[in-house]
């Protein structure tokens, strides 16, 4: 790689100014800058000799994301690309690291636009993982009880109806309207889901 693009702090510098303006920008130590706006907040930390990078925005305190570690580390996983999720002090973050002498600023660009993304999707993104994972487990139980589709979305309307699912005081369009959800998500997994596998 060319290390005419590397990056220097006077350049990180720079591409920070560029991309939030000089008053969201603001160097809190040498070689540490915090971008801070009206939705997030985003640390740039170089390591003591400037050979490493690190990004930092902070997702969601660790309390909120308990329930969805599981599918924070799949994210890691599957979908964050060159970003990561993790846990420090209380708080899940999203984390970017890259050594400065291989660091061009696309990709710089890309991470801050990559973390912003994660940010902006706080617990979205995890929970949705989450609630897929309950349907293929609905699918799956179904399936090895023999029940096709219509079989089992009779089966959760019936749940509905008799008050085992859903909020007692749930009124009637807002039923169907998670029974339609329901649907929808039922319909998409059904043909993914193999249970002789």
């Amino acid at each position: 790689m060319d290390q005419k693009n590397t990056m220097t702090p006077s350049e990180i510098a720079a591409t920070l100014a560029e991309l939030f303006g000089e008053a969201d920008v603001k160097a809190i130590a040498p070689g540490s800058w915090q971008v801070e706006t009206s939705t997030f907040r985003l640390l740039v930390l170089l390591s003591d000799d400037e050979s490493w990078l690190r990004l930092l925005i902070p997702i969601v305190p660790a309390q909120q994301a308990q329930p969805f570690l599981e599918q924070f580390l799949e994210a890691n996983f599957d979908d964050t690309q060159q970003v990561r999720y993790a846990l420090q002090q209380g708080v899940v973050w999203g984390v970017f690291q890259h050594s400065c002498n291989s660091l061009v600023v696309e990709d710089f660009r890309d991470a801050i636009a990559r973390l912003i993304s994660l940010h902006a999707a706080g617990l979205d993104d995890v929970f949705n993982r989450l609630v897929e994972s309950r349907i293929r487990q609905v699918i799956i139980a179904a399936k090895l009880q023999g029940q096709s589709l219509e079989s089992t979305m009779q089966n959760l309307e019936r749940f509905y109806a008799e008050g085992l699912m859903g909020d007692e005081n749930q009124t009637s369009q807002a039923r169907e309207e998670t029974l339609a959800a329901w649907r929808r998500q039922l319909e998409r997994l059904w043909p993914e889901v193999d249970v002789n596998g």
